[in-house]
């Protein structure tokens, strides 16, 4: 079994749900003269490196974009996902479509999983609380548990997408299982809005996720 300490003076677990945990570096220790200045003021603004960590327990896989894995610990295997040709094809459509990677890693067995480092801010949903399915704005997507399914759904109003300068199709993830998103800003500056019957207009490419039931 892979051992080793996740949280020290330096870094801290901010989020735990599901396979992942959300680890935030509190200061940069590892800085030279050139950039110790900037880091120092990035500090103070709260700007900080962040990467998650995926405990796999051997029975739920754990799906990544391509690219983000950092490093591997344990009897962890790598997998395309591909199930033939036609399978191939599709995701090409649907990586065209959503800007996404064509091909997303699954990783299977059991160990940990530590994804690349970002500056960017993390959310951890869990799709069953989305009930038919949570769908997210282009190159969000960061992680998922296995037992998530992942699909593309077309904007029902064609001018949300002219007027926002943004594609017709989005990811769609629906099932059960934990999603891992990568956000320009944080949870606590999101506003979250139940709509009932009613209409709600952003200028620009604003949203962050909504329900799959929104029309």
């Amino acid at each position: 079994m892979v051992r080793f300490q996740v949280e020290n003076d330096v870094r801290k677990v901010t989020e735990s749900k599901g396979s992942f945990r959300v680890i935030e570096y509190e200061r940069d220790a590892s800085v030279s003269s050139l950039n110790a200045q900037s880091e120092y003021f990035m500090q103070k603004m709260g700007v900080h490196r962040r990467q998650v960590l995926c405990t796999m327990n051997g029975k739920v896989a754990i799906v990544t974009q391509a690219g983000a894995m950092q490093w591997v610990g344990g009897n962890v295997n790598a997998t395309t996902g591909i199930k033939g040709a036609g399978d191939l094809l599709g995701k090409m459509v649907k990586g065209a479509v959503t800007k996404e990677s064509t091909i997303k890693p699954e990783y299977v067995g059991e160990g940990v999983l530590m994804l690349e480092p970002t500056y960017k801010h993390i959310l951890l949903e869990n799709v069953e609380d989305w009930g038919a399915g949570i769908v997210v704005e282009d190159g969000m997507f960061l992680a998922c548990e296995g037992t998530v399914s992942r699909d593309v759904t077309m904007r029902s109003n064609l001018s949300s997408a002219v007027a926002g300068g943004e594609g017709l199709f989005n990811l769609c993830m629906k099932g059960q299982g934990v999603v891992a998103l990568e956000s320009n800003v944080p949870r606590s500056e999101l506003i979250e809005i139940d709509l009932q019957d009613d209409v709600l207009k952003i200028d620009g490419n604003m949203a962050v996720c909504w329900s799959a039931t929104l029309k």
